[in-house]
């Protein structure tokens, strides 16, 4: 299998959801599946659901519960260097035909981390590996660099009439 780099990213929502069953399809094939995540330290549905895979999926969080702007600058760019050193070591173990890097993009755009760092890693990618990157803000060279860009795009959603996430479905 030849591996690309794919971008999800955009304004609207479904950018991890379409990663995540992007990891449900490769572990249904019997591939082995790292899953990033950056700026996420909280509790999600899908956590449980992925235990279930645990044999074909590894998840880690690289941050801390709540959202970004309630934590120092110190704590997220501590958090982002430690999800980028451990990324990089995966991505160089050749362990995982799939990877996720999950929010990369706003780490990268809150300048957690630079834009040049994650092109070193896209460039270092065995072509064998699939690697997927998510978050809104995706900079215009990862873009370029990347095989396959999708552009979530809101048209209408619910939570601008108030609704609340609810739990199995957004959270």
């Amino acid at each position: 299998m030849i591996g690309y780099t794919q971008i999800y990213t955009g304004e609207g929502k479904g950018k991890t959801t379409a990663a995540l069953g992007l990891a449900l399809r490769a572990a249904g094939a019997g591939l082995q599946v790292f899953i990033g995540q950056f700026l996420k330290g909280g509790y999600y549905s899908e956590l449980d659901s992925l235990k279930r895979f645990s044999d074909l999926i590894t998840i880690q969080q690289f941050g801390q519960q709540g959202f970004i702007r309630e934590r120092s600058l110190e704590e997220n760019c501590f958090d982002a260097r430690k999800g980028f050193n451990v990324s990089k070591e995966i991505i160089l173990s050749g362990k995982y035909q799939i990877i996720i890097l999950d929010e990369i993009n706003v780490a990268i755009a809150y300048k957690l981390l630079t834009v040049a760092e994650v092109l070193e890693i896209v460039k270092l990618k065995s072509e064998k590996i699939e690697l997927i990157l998510t978050g809104r803000y995706a900079d215009p060279l990862l873009i370029e660099a990347a095989d396959l860009v999708t552009e979530m795009k809101p048209l209408k959603h619910y939570a601008c009439k108030g609704i609340e996430a609810r739990i199995g479905i957004e959270k």
